[in-house]
């Protein structure tokens, strides 16, 4: 017979058909994970963000512009669009809180959104982020939205390439659907030998490299024509030179009058000067962590780069157990050979099933397996945690059940003692 839990005492007794099991009214939610990559909007959601209003619709308090860098509770924001009359604070930067209301419904704001700002203070520069407009797309590792392409940095050497570390870099580049481009830099360090035998090696995974040296300025003109007019995330590990590189593309700038950010370099802002860099470390041969936040740094031509806190393990939280073999150009190619076939299984993961037409004796089979067994591993436990429920769909409980524990007479404590699992009985 099933055990139940009376009411708390509050002048009225609970009806004996509302009663509950004692298992299911005191059964403690599941709280949410709090690591800050599963707090990030569904798909669905992100689609359903506003498109910005026009100009003549914005109040004289309201502006929209851009979110150019992230900092604790402070947010960086250029102005694009503002009311009929005050189009001279165009170009100027706010700094921004963002709205409670946002945090609530957990409406992200990223490097890269674009915003309305109210409440605005254009004499001292200050607002608040009222709304988040739509993205075109969002990048994870590093948080950015509205991404137009994507650098993958490495250098040959100090530190020297990892393969690694370069395959979950390119993995983590493939799945966002973000063109991008892998590029090698300080050349200068390594033979003509070395160079000739990474280019090889990279282009048996199906990757043509560009190699560049930041400290000669050599080969950044190649560079430069594929960031034109668009923004543009540097991502790498430490210590490759991501800093130097947008410093490198960033100097010498002939800024015309009538572009916007013209107005930064008069006001000699700080969020327009060079970024800081740091030194290899000598002990590790490892790059130590010199950027700490993610920014937006405005080029000529109306581009941006994003300059990215270097990490060594990409989290590929995107990525799942069945598309990761669409992220490896070695999978996709044997793939394309053998059309019309392909596997005999829809849901092949290419682990050397019957009627599998991806065969083990390429040089990145053995990551794919180690990032598969990964990948797998996480996708069984958001299963055991969450369900069937999606990540941006969990929410966290505003009301514990912790009071009524505290409420509870002390006979029943004894019951649930006995109910619940691992109790005496």
């Amino acid at each position: 017979m099933p055990l139940f839990f009376p009411a708390p005492s509050t002048g009225t007794a609970m009806p004996p058909q509302l009663r509950l099991p004692l298992p299911l009214q005191l059964r403690l939610p599941r709280r949410a994970s709090h690591h800050p990559r599963l707090l990030l909007l569904p798909a669905a959601a992100a689609a359903s963000l506003p498109p910005p209003p026009p100009a003549d619709a914005l109040l004289p308090d309201q502006a929209t512009g851009l979110v150019a860098a992230s900092q604790a509770n402070f947010m960086r924001v250029i102005v694009g669009s503002t009311p009929p009359g005050l189009e001279h604070h165009q170009g100027t930067d706010l700094l921004c809180v963002v709205r409670a209301l946002l945090k609530k419904i957990r409406r992200r704001v990223l490097v890269g959104d674009r915003v309305l700002v109210g409440a605005v203070d254009w004499a001292d520069r200050r607002g608040v982020i009222e709304d988040v407009f739509q993205r075109r797309s969002e990048v994870v590792d590093p948080p950015v939205a509205n991404v137009d392409r994507l650098v993958v940095l490495f250098s040959l050497d100090q530190p020297q390439p990892e393969p690694a570390t370069l395959t979950r870099f390119l993995v983590e580049a493939e799945s966002t659907g973000i063109p991008f481009v892998l590029v090698f830099n300080k050349v200068e360090l390594v033979d003509e030998q070395t160079k000739s035998y990474w280019r090889d090696r990279l282009k048996s995974w199906g990757y043509d490299p560009l190699f560049l040296s930041v400290d000669q300025r050599s080969g950044l003109a190649a560079l430069e024509e594929m960031l034109e007019a668009q923004t543009t995330v540097v991502v790498g590990p430490s210590g490759v030179g991501k800093s130097s590189l947008i410093n490198a593309l960033r100097c010498n700038q002939n800024i015309p009058e009538e572009d916007p950010i013209h107005q930064l370099v008069e006001q000699n802002s700080k969020w327009f000067g060079e970024q800081r860099v740091g030194t290899v470390s000598k002990k590790s041969g490892k790059g130590k962590h010199t950027t700490r936040h993610v920014s937006l740094l405005p080029i000529v031509d109306g581009g941006f780069l994003a300059d990215t806190p270097g990490f060594n393990q990409p989290s590929l939280m995107k990525v799942t157990k069945k598309g990761l073999a669409e992220t490896f150009p070695e999978i996709r190619k044997m793939l394309e050979e053998n059309e019309p076939s392909k596997c005999t299984f829809n849901d092949c993961v290419h682990l050397g099933e019957h009627g599998c037409v991806v065969k083990g004796d390429w040089e990145r089979y053995p990551y794919y397996l180690q990032l598969l067994d990964e990948i797998k591993i996480r996708e069984s436990f958001q299963l055991r945690t969450f369900g069937t429920k999606r990540e941006g769909d969990v929410r966290r409980s505003s009301q514990r059940m912790y009071p009524v524990l505290l409420s509870c007479p002390l006979g029943a404590l004894g019951v649930l003692n006995m109910s619940l699992p691992g109790g005496s009985k």
